[in-house]
């Protein structure tokens, strides 16, 4: 048996403190000398980056849907000011994670990760700024910018963390947690600066002012602390100096007209983002067997039937920010504003990360460490465990009573054990299994199949909290949450026990990748 990536002490200490500038035989591009808590010092510059990053994110993504429901769809009646609101929710997140396929082909061929970096976070800046406007099409206009943007940044970001490892070191999947932490302090600070504090008292649309400030400070910590980078994520060899940077920032506007077209029409958006995942699966395996290595192609099956269980898993999870949060508004008795529950997982995720990451290698030392394809159906099922907690206290609800605020608590405390089985461990498979010439477009993959999870989340979301069927038959109700919410548990419990009873299969074609 292989190594497991969160490795012991003993073996960590066999990594060299300071590794050599420059390139070794892999073609790894190591970081400059420095350590700090036993990580290259550069994963906490990326660590501080991301958190500005993520409160800009989820400082907006706290407020939009119901900002949304309350300002620009306020003539209609409740459910389907819900629905459509859902919609938009659901559009934007979806396009927020696809534009990321591009971004990491963008970083990986023209621009280098740093400067893809930079300029998506000044989009994303510029976007949220324009979001301060009061009219539904300048809206979605800053909403398209905001998404062009975070296709720049998002992947590329999380790519350079696996680059300040070489491929074998067994310090990746905790530096990979580690960062992991960084976004979710930044998740946890923002809704409640954006939504609870400014939001709630000054007016929404200045929540989104705090969110595009966060995003400035963020851009300033990186372009200033880039020299603890040194060559990692540098531009590739002819793409240097002010062309391609200039190119590619047009190219960015130039998409904008589309991303406006796509959160206008969302049942063309769903079709796009299919045609997309279908289009990237079929890149993989053609370059799997073009590369001549059986092991390399295996390895991208093993990738996109793990791409496959991401998606459902965030479909399920994405409810945070709508349909749960739209429930929390009308039907969760809380001695609080509504928008603190966008902070709950971020909170959970903080204490309990660490746990995790001790977690692991403590299991791996008694052979019982679940394999990735068993952490994922874990994943699975315990998202589905925290819909039907929901459910139990919907059905034991008198008429005219609230559900009480822990019992929502409870689901995200599940929903969070969920989250640290998947999308930590996620994300640093996908640089192990990725040919190293194609991690910035494999970890776009990544994000092109949560976009597709979130265009379904909306789509689930609209149907929970603003009625169901084709007809509109049922208004937004108890009733409704209950019936959409035990769906979703039965289908993560039966996808999660496939996944489960699969895992050795999957894990025979990672061939040693844990």
């Amino acid at each position: 048996m292989s190594q497991n990536p969160y490795e012991s002490s003993e073996h960590a200490h066999s990594i060299p403190s300071e590794p050599e500038v420059g390139t070794d035989a892999s073609g790894h591009v190591a970081p400059p000398p420095g350590e700090f808590l036993g990580h290259p010092s550069s994963l906490w510059m990326l660590f501080s980056t991301e958190f500005w990053e993520r409160f800009c994110y989820y400082g907006m993504r706290a407020i939009l849907a119901v900002y949304v429901a309350e300002t620009f769809f306020n003539t209609l009646d409740d459910a389907a000011a819900k629905k459509e609101a859902s919609l938009t929710y659901g559009g934007f997140t979806s396009l927020v994670y696809a534009t990321g396929i591009f971004g990491g082909f963008i970083a990986d061929r023209i621009l280098g990760y740093q400067r893809s970096i930079l300029l998506g976070g000044l989009l994303m800046a510029i976007g949220m700024f324009i979001l301060l406007v009061q009219n539904l099409q300048t809206f979605l206009i800053g909403l398209s910018v905001l998404i062009a943007g975070n296709g720049l940044f998002k992947p590329n970001i999380s790519s350079m963390v696996g680059k300040l490892y070489t491929p074998n070191d067994p310090r990746r999947d905790s530096g990979f947690t580690i960062f992991y932490m960084g976004i979710n302090a930044g998740a946890f600070f923002a809704p409640i600066v954006c939504a609870t504090w400014i939001g709630a008292n000054y007016g929404r649309q200045y929540g989104f002012l705090a969110a595009g400030l966060g995003m400035i400070l963020g851009i300033i910590i990186f372009h200033f602390m880039s020299g603890m980078l040194g060559e990692v994520g540098k531009p590739p060899k002819g793409k240097e100096g002010f062309i391609p940077m200039n190119l590619v920032f047009l190219g960015a506007f130039a998409i904008v007209p589309i991303n406006y077209f796509l959160l206008s029409k969302s049942d063309i958006l769903g079709y796009v983002l299919m045609a997309m995942m279908v289009g990237l699966s079929i890149y993989f395996v053609v370059s799997g067997i073009n590369s001549g290595d059986r092991i390399q192609s295996q390895r991208y099956v093993a990738m996109l039937i793990l791409f496959f269980a991401n998606i459902l898993f965030w479909a399920l999870f994405e409810q945070a920010g709508s349909s749960l949060n739209f429930l929390a508004k009308d039907y969760v008795d809380a001695p609080f504003d509504f928008s603190l529950f966008q902070s709950f997982n971020a909170l959970f995720i903080i204490a309990l990360a660490p746990v995790f990451a001790a977690l692991w290698p403590w299991l791996d030392k008694r052979n019982v460490n679940p394999s990735i394809p068993r952490k994922f159906a874990i994943a699975l099922i315990s998202c589905g465990l925290g819909f039907l907690v929901l459910v139990m206290a919907i059905q034991a609800t008198q008429p005219g009573e609230k559900i009480a605020w822990t019992i929502l608590g409870l689901t995200y405390l599940i929903h969070t054990v969920a989250e640290l089985c998947l999308s930590p461990i996620g994300l640093s498979m996908v640089t192990k299994l990725a040919k190293p010439k194609e991690v910035g477009l494999a970890m776009g993959g990544w994000f092109l199949s949560t976009a597709m999870a979130n265009y379904f989340a909306g789509v689930i979301a609209a149907i929970a909290s603003g009625g169901g069927g084709e007809h509109g038959e049922q208004a937004s109700s108890l009733a409704q949450y209950a019936t959409v919410f035990s769906q979703l548990w039965w289908l993560g419990a039966i996808i999660g026990g496939i996944f489960f009873f699969a895992a050795p299969l999957i894990n025979k074609l990672m061939h040693g990748v844990k």
